[in-house]
């Protein structure tokens, strides 16, 4: 029996973004809302809570791991998307026991001791200078994507939790075994492949990468579910 994946999301994102990918999957999945909740993807996903001041990289990281246990989960395989990189490792080089395997999804990995804007391409900094509006949203988003598909992302995309934007990482504790797989997407416009490769040589410092190479955009988990739930499906059953 395939090992449970648990999915976490990436900035300005919510559990509802696995979805679509979720309804492909064979392998049990838990879909993470990292804290705090009311800005992924409900009403006042735009507003950010006072209790937005006080989170940072470990308080993502337990609830990962908070999510996991609701679901009796001892171990499973973390899949990642995007800013959730930097909550992949840091579970993983807390908890590596829980961990089988680590999948990152157009992941971002930033260099020892540095932080996600750090890590950003320039482009896409400069993009979102004034805001993550309409246009960045479908530009960085949804370039492979219907209207259908669009209006999704539209409907749900909120704000992010600053702290972990600058808060400098670290992956020392990753153990050098640890199974790791990278799906890079060769038409990404919010992390660029050029950006990707930079995180998947980071990855490779650590312990050994495969990579998946899919034709997508960014969000892959709503653009074409089919495929990213085949890779995500086969490493479950392979991490059993």
């Amino acid at each position: 029996m395939a090992l449970p994946l648990v999915l976490v999301h990436g900035g300005a994102h919510g559990a509802w973004c696995w979805s679509p990918t979720q309804a492909w999957l064979e392998a049990p999945s838990i879909a993470v809302d990292l804290p705090p909740v009311s800005m992924r993807g409900g009403e006042a996903r735009h507003d950010v809570p006072p209790e937005a001041d006080d989170l940072h990289l470990a308080d993502f990281s337990a609830a990962v791991l908070a999510a996991a246990d609701g679901a009796h989960a001892d171990r499973f395989v973390l899949v990642g998307h995007s800013l959730a990189g930097l909550t992949l490792t840091e579970v993983a080089r807390t908890a590596p026991a829980r961990v089988a395997h680590l999948v990152f999804v157009s992941a971002l990995v930033p260099p020892e001791g540095r932080n996600a804007v750090d890590a950003l391409p320039p482009e896409m900094l400069e993009r979102v200078a004034n805001g993550l509006d309409e246009d960045a949203i479908r530009y960085m988003f949804c370039n492979d994507m219907n209207e259908a598909q669009t209006a999704f992302v539209l409907d749900h995309v909120g704000g992010e939790v600053m702290n972990v934007m600058v808060e400098p990482v670290t992956c020392d504790g990753l153990p050098a075994t640890m199974p790791i797989t990278y799906v890079r997407l060769a038409r990404d416009q919010g992390l660029i492949p050029a950006a990707q490769d930079a995180s998947i040589a980071r990855l490779r410092e650590l312990a050994p990468v495969s990579v998946v190479e899919l034709d997508t955009g960014h969000n892959v988990m709503i653009s074409d579910p089919p495929a990213l739930a085949a890779v995500l499906d086969e490493i479950a059953a392979a991490a059993c």
